[in-house]
């Protein structure tokens, strides 16, 4: 007999001279196996995927948001409706990518908070990283670290990714490393089994030890 599949929600942050990889990387994880996505290639998993995440692409206006390199990214929700869902219409998963206009004045709540690169910072400006470990971008690591000084955030220099106990933020450092960071929260909310097919699928050569970080020293944090 077959079960009905649970389908989880996940937004993803947009705004304008956003890094497209930062989302766009792991989005290849984390949205692959949509529902639309099984419709159209569930033949490709040797096993049923045990949920969908399906995604909704948030900015300020419905306007297509530009990028910081390709083409424009046409939003399928803006911020004011996201927050005026009905209840039991909130997003699980939030994703909050980086880039150079990062407003660290704007944040998410969800039960899943996902940065990559400099999104850190943007949840840093929330207040939702007091108490938390983190770490973002280490070409912006030291001026982010400053920029916060007065919030008790613990940054670790040397990580590609940071999760805290309570399995609620994890944080990616810059951009690449965000697929890692996807593909280790697909372990932790799917299965190992499953989360090692989705990134066969995609090839991806991963990098699974969150404290193997060479930017770091190429930095000079370590």
């Amino acid at each position: 007999m077959s079960t009905e599949l649970k389908v989880y929600r996940l937004a993803v942050c947009l705004y304008p001279n956003v890094t497209p990889l930062d989302y766009q990387g792991a989005m290849e994880l984390l949205g692959g196996f949509s529902t639309d996505n099984q419709a159209r290639w569930g033949h490709l998993y040797k096993n049923r995927p045990p949920c969908a995440i399906n995604p909704e692409y948030l900015s300020h206006t419905p306007e297509p948001v530009k990028p910081m390199v390709g083409p424009g990214l046409v939003p399928s929700m803006t911020y004011k409706e996201a927050l005026e869902l009905e209840d039991g219409k909130d997003f699980d998963i939030i994703l909050v990518p980086g880039g150079p206009n990062s407003d660290p004045n704007k944040g998410p709540k969800a039960k899943h908070i996902l940065t990559v690169c400099t999104g850190s910072w943007v949840l840093a400006g929330t207040g939702l990283l007091n108490g938390k470990r983190a770490t973002t971008n280490k070409a912006s690591y030291r001026m982010i670290v400053e920029k916060t000084k007065d919030f008790n955030i613990t940054w670790v220099p040397k990580a590609r990714w940071v999760v805290n106990d309570d399995k609620h933020i994890w944080t990616a450092s810059g951009v690449t490393a965000g697929m890692d960071l996807a593909l280790s929260f697909l372990t932790f909310f799917t299965n190992e089994a499953f989360a090692e097919e989705a990134r066969g699928i995609i090839e991806l050569s991963a990098h699974k030890d969150p404290n193997e970080d060479e930017f770091a020293s190429f930095y000079g944090l370590v």
